[in-house]
């Protein structure tokens, strides 16, 4: 059985010669040589699955033809007759080929079996490394055309190490050597093609495309591949979809046209695309792009089609068209001969029924991977020649050639051809050529706009006001959801990210659109931004210095304080033995006094950039010493009541008061209590400076935070010792009306009280700089409520009517309150 394929094609062949008088020499598939090379052509197409129920071999001949694939054909046979009539590449040696018609992609097994065969069969290895002349008949195949049917033939040529060199399987797999250790390629793989695309949509800015791709090796890794690039781009696969001979186009073109997609990249081979345009127009799809890739965009048949200019634009990725010098006249000479296509000894798919195609039908043909063909021949040539030491005119005779020698010279390639330097890189993939960006122009002539070179470096141009849009003027756009506006950030709506809502950055927050533009970030506390901002502003930093003229007044205001506290001082202790001394306090008054100028510290503290020290001290010398000055006040308060209301009522209890000096003992408890709350709350969380960013966006307001939680308990016993003043000084608002001391502090504590509402009122509503004055204001008012409203009518009796300031008098108010009360 292993030898029944083969012998059935070859038996059928012989009938067909023996029903002929042709040479064996007319044959255009076989030619003598030196030294074989394999050539495999897709020059006739199976157009779908072929099913049997029964071995056979499929006649090719039978099938559609190809032209492009037939002038590839020709090319090679073209190729090999310059090698032979060319003195310098092998002299003395003669290059022959054996060429089989691929037109199926997994079923044309028996040409392949016929490559690697000696004599007609092929025999496995007894031992490594010996009866190397039996691995095969040809040293090297060029070809085949499609991934697919490489994926199929190429492990049978692995085993063996015989060089393939294909000049259009593009499929990126073929790249690693560790499965196709002796497979190379005059074309670029389908990851350079990948990235010409890639760089046409970004040119233009195209960001919502759809991809329909081959459902075969060559589409499918295409489809992988555009995938991976655009992964980091902005370009979003809006629809893919894989095409073959039961594609149903008017539902593909219906999904394209839901999606308002409007680029529609083409990756498949000529068939498909031919089958695929020819749909879209009569369908009437109309004003899309469509970016075709390498296998088609030079078909001659589409750009003439009527009704083409419907469907829109049509750029393409091609390869360069490079002209063969000599190969006109060898196709001219070829045809001006008399040929029998079944000549000689030919084996299955040998034939090719193309003998009513004239030399202009084939010069004209698609001229793509023409130069992969040449060169991919010459290579093998260059390969032999340098594995027979060929030089000077002649080739050393004493040296086999075997494939795995030409394999190992193949991969050291380094020489010109048609002015590009032939190498191949460590994958077997070529180090030359580039890449043309066509469009078809309304003459239905293809017309070159751009190109991408590989190397040295890569480098991409595009001429796109040569392109005649179908716009007719500008490039079309093909967007999901148009840009945001500036300031705006993207909001996703969907799995893609091209599609998405505007949301506007707000105040605080601007949009860097080159880094992240689906994200509003935050300014820094010491910028701002306005709303929709794409970069932030130095905030202004705000204080009230000491130069400023509110803090001057108020400073001034504290230092006039202390000369009133002083001067105060100095008058009742002159006067310290006079009625209207002794009931302000007597001693009481030194301490309040002293204190009310102590608490004056506080202020001078509320100006300038605010410190950690600063910030203590606009605290601690009011608070503690206010206190000291309230308590004074309760016990005043408290002593007034119970002079005129408890002392009759509460004998004892009075006595006890006198004996232990209870009015200093309650001053003393409040200022060790106040100073303990102090202690514990500045060690929990002392008042610190701190930049108010909330209230002006575009302001930082230098303040302190007074850590109030902290500081809580301090603040509790200052609001307790004024409202235990106030209740006991209500208590004595009937008393003589000239020795009321009740009324006096009652009034100073309204005063305190409305002074502290309004500060809060304000602080509620306002955070600027002057904040600060403010609170130093208060902080003022409080001690002059105090100073001017219950010391300062002492002071005016003291020196404008000493006459009540006599003990005389004292004793008379003191009696008519005490009959009053009495009756």
């Amino acid at each position: 059985m292993k030898h029944f394929l083969p012998s059935l094609c070859l038996l059928g062949s012989l009938l067909l010669r023996a029903l002929t008088q042709c040479p064996v020499h007319t044959s255009e598939f076989q030619l003598e040589g030196d030294h074989l090379i394999g050539g495999l052509f897709d020059i006739h197409h199976v157009d779908g699955p072929v099913y049997h129920d029964r071995p056979e071999a499929i006649d090719c001949a039978s099938q559609p033809l190809i032209l492009s694939s037939y002038r590839r054909f020709q090319l090679m046979r073209f190729s090999v007759e310059e090698i032979n009539n060319s003195t310098n590449l092998l002299p003395n040696v003669s290059l022959g080929y054996e060429i089989f018609d691929q037109c199926s992609d997994i079923q044309n097994f028996p040409g392949i079996l016929n490559l690697i065969s000696v004599n007609g069969l092929i025999q496995p290895w007894g031992e490594p490394q010996k009866n190397l002349s039996s691995v095969s008949k040809v040293i090297a195949v060029v070809g085949p055309f499609s991934s697919t049917e490489t994926l199929s033939v190429a492990p049978l040529f692995m085993m063996n190490l015989i060089p393939i060199v294909s000049y259009g399987a593009a499929s990126s797999a073929f790249s690693e050597k560790v499965k196709y250790p002796s497979f190379l390629r005059t074309v670029h793989s389908n990851k350079d093609v990948i990235e010409v695309i890639v760089n046409i949509i970004l040119h233009f800015n195209w960001r919502w495309v759809a991809f329909l791709n081959s459902d075969d090796e060559f589409g499918i890794d295409g489809q992988e591949l555009f995938i991976k690039r655009i992964k980091d781009t902005e370009i979003c696969l809006a629809y893919t979809k894989g095409l073959n001979h039961n594609t149903n186009y008017s539902k593909i073109f219906r999904q394209i046209e839901a999606q308002r997609v409007n680029i529609i990249i083409v990756f498949v081979p000529k068939m498909n695309a031919e089958a695929l345009i020819e749909s879209a127009i009569q369908l009437n799809v109309t004003n899309k792009v469509w970016i075709a890739g390498d296998t088609w965009s030079l078909n001659k048949k589409l750009p003439n089609e009527k009704g083409i200019r419907n469907i829109g634009t049509v750029l393409g990725v091609s390869q360069p068209v490079v002209t063969i010098p000599g190969f006109s006249n060898f196709i001219y000479s070829f045809k001006s001969q008399t040929h029998c296509e079944n000549a000689g000894q030919q084996f299955c798919n040998q034939f090719c029924n193309c003998s009513n195609l004239s030399a202009e039908d084939i010069i004209s043909m698609d001229p793509s991977f023409s130069f992969p063909v040449y060169s991919a021949v010459h290579a093998v040539a260059n390969a032999i020649h340098n594995v027979l030491q060929c030089g000077d005119g002649t080739c050393n005779d004493n040296i086999t050639a075997y494939p795995h020698m030409v394999l190992a010279e193949l991969k050291k390639s380094n020489f010109t051809l048609l002015n590009q330097s032939i190498q191949f890189d460590e994958n077997g993939d070529p180090k030359f050529g580039f890449y043309s960006i066509i469009f078809w122009n309304h003459s239905g002539d293809t017309e070159e706009v751009g190109f991408y070179k590989f190397h040295p470096s890569a480098h991409f141009f595009i001429n796109k006001t040569r392109i005649q849009w179908f716009t007719d003027r500008e490039a079309p756009t093909s967007v999901c959801s148009p840009e945001c506006p500036v300031g705006h950030a993207k909001k996703p709506d969907g799995i893609h990210k091209c599609c998405f809502n505007c949301e506007i950055c707000l105040n605080g927050t601007y949009i860097n659109s080159t880094e992240d533009p689906y994200k509003c970030i935050n300014c820094k506390e010491t910028e701002w931004s306005a709303e929709g901002s794409t970069s932030c502003n130095l905030r202004v930093v705000e204080y009230t210095p000491f130069t400023d003229s509110e803090a001057i007044l108020i400073m001034v205001g504290a230092w006039a304080l202390v000369g009133l506290t002083l001067a105060m001082s100095v008058l009742f202790a002159i006067n310290y033995n006079t009625p209207i001394v002794r009931s302000a306090g007597g001693p009481m008054c030194f301490l309040i006094l002293g204190c009310l100028s102590l608490c004056s510290l506080s202020v001078f503290f509320y100006f300038d950039k605010p410190t950690v020290s600063f910030c203590i001290l606009r605290l601690l010398p009011f608070i503690l010493f206010y206190t000291v000055c309230l308590a004074c006040f309760v016990v005043r308060s408290f002593q007034i009541v119970c002079v005129f209301k408890m002392a009759a009522k509460f004998p004892k209890l009075y006595s006890w008061w006198i004996k232990y000096h209870g009015q200093w003992l309650v001053i003393t408890g409040a200022f060790v209590i106040q100073a303990l709350f102090l202690l514990i709350g500045y060690s929990c969380g002392a008042p610190k400076p701190y930049n108010e960013t909330l209230w002006y966006p575009d302001k930082i307001i230098l303040s302190c935070d007074m850590g109030l939680k902290a500081n809580s308990g301090s603040v509790i016993l200052l609001v307790s010792l004024c409202s235990l003043c106030f209740i006991f000084s209500y208590m004595g608002k009937d008393l003589p009306k000239n020795y009321n001391e009740a009324k006096a502090i009652t009034f100073c504590l309204l005063l305190l009280i409305l002074t502290w509402i309004i500060f809060f009122t304000v602080h509620v509503l306002y955070r600027g700089k002057y904040i600060q004055t403010l609170n130093a204001l208060a902080v003022l008012s409080s001690l002059f409520s105090f100073l001017l409203w219950y010391f300062l009518p002492k002071c005016y009796i003291i020196i404008f009517q000493p006459h009540k300031n006599t003990q005389q008098y004292f004793q008379g108010l003191i009696q008519n309150y005490t009959k009053t009360i009495s009756q």
